[in-house]
């Protein structure tokens, strides 16, 4: 059994999965029978805590989750998103009450359940107070559709703000060795309300397993081609710290992506990685990566190696960044 951390008041495995992929952002999803067979053998190996948007394929995501899982669903830990979805092919963030109730119950007939246990605000809508959106999904839990209120990609003075409405479980942002936001002050902000730690791109958005091709091998709409770690003259420099990342992966008997996991897992008890793949291979590799004890001090030179000041360039382009609410170096 995968070893266990705790959102709100459940145990759920230290290593869940990010279902995003298999619908959404990098390039043409998967067959559907191959992404079903990969969520299918995630619960198979342990997995118990699966992660979608409302977002995700425009709905397709959660539709995907609750075909495959329905007949699994008790004994899941089942986690979607709210605040920014697709309104006629186009994303848009939108936090008034109104528009997350609507999106609520659009997103349990997607999922085909009647709650779901992990409810996130995906995006502060700075149009509209934090407190507002916040009462909203307080609604949401006294209905009984929502078991526990996430919030993703905020500041440690926003979850303040939303946790004096009604507690926060779990924060859900971007965080590994290459973006270390969240140690600037949100990881202390959640220790100390007893949240949860949700980190999506644990792998450096598959950079930190195998490394990543340049923009000119992927898709047409992969969303790394608009991200500037992956572009010129960045990813090349990127690319040579790799290098010695895998080296420090060979020392530790064990792969640069399990690597990236275990010193992520290493930061915190309250810290539970993400990782999305499509690959059955890969899927298997980041769960076994809770299993493994790796040396503290390689552990270590893995965080002096890639880190906030040896990286080359932003993690997102101008105009994404000005969507969030994460505190920056």
């Amino acid at each position: 059994m995968m070893h266990q951390r705790k959102i709100g008041e459940r145990q759920v495995g230290a290593v869940g999965l990010g279902c995003m992929n298999l619908s959404h952002a990098y390039g043409h999803p998967p067959a559907r029978e191959e992404a079903v067979r990969l969520l299918h053998r995630a619960y198979d190996i342990g997995v118990r805590h699966f992660d979608t948007a409302a977002l995700y394929g425009f709905g397709s995501n959660e539709k995907l989750v609750g075909e495959a899982l329905r007949d699994r669903r008790n004994d899941i830990y089942l986690a979607s998103k709210c605040g920014m979805t697709g309104v006629d092919g186009v994303r848009v963030i939108d936090g008034r009450p109104e528009a997350l109730m609507r999106t609520i119950d659009e997103s349990l007939q997607n999922l085909r359940t009647d709650h779901i246990d992990l409810y996130y605000l995906h995006r502060w809508d700075k149009t509209v107070p934090i407190e507002e959106s916040m009462g909203a999904m307080s609604e949401m839990v006294r209905q009984g559709k929502v078991g526990a209120v996430g919030l993703s990609e905020v500041s440690a003075g926003t979850l303040r703000r939303a946790h004096a409405v009604h507690p926060v479980a779990a924060v859900q942002t971007e965080y590994s060795l290459w973006t270390r936001n969240p140690e600037i002050a949100l990881l202390q902000a959640c220790g100390e309300l007893g949240t949860a730690f949700v980190a999506f791109g644990p792998l450096a958005r598959g950079f930190l397993s195998e490394g990543v091709a340049g923009i000119d091998a992927m898709a047409e709409k992969d969303i790394r081609r608009g991200m500037p770690r992956f572009q010129e003259p960045n990813y090349s420099a990127n690319q040579a710290l790799f290098g010695s990342f895998r080296q420090l992966a060979a020392e530790a008997d064990c792969t640069p992506g399990q690597l990236a996991l275990n010193w992520l897992l290493a930061q915190g008890d309250n810290i539970l990685p993400i990782p999305g793949t499509r690959s059955v291979g890969h899927l298997e590799e980041n769960v076994k990566a809770a299993e493994i004890n790796i040396d503290p001090t390689i552990l270590a030179r893995a965080g002096e190696l890639i880190n906030q000041n040896s990286v080359a360039g932003e993690r997102y382009p101008p105009a994404t960044q000005a969507e969030i609410d994460t505190e920056e170096f």
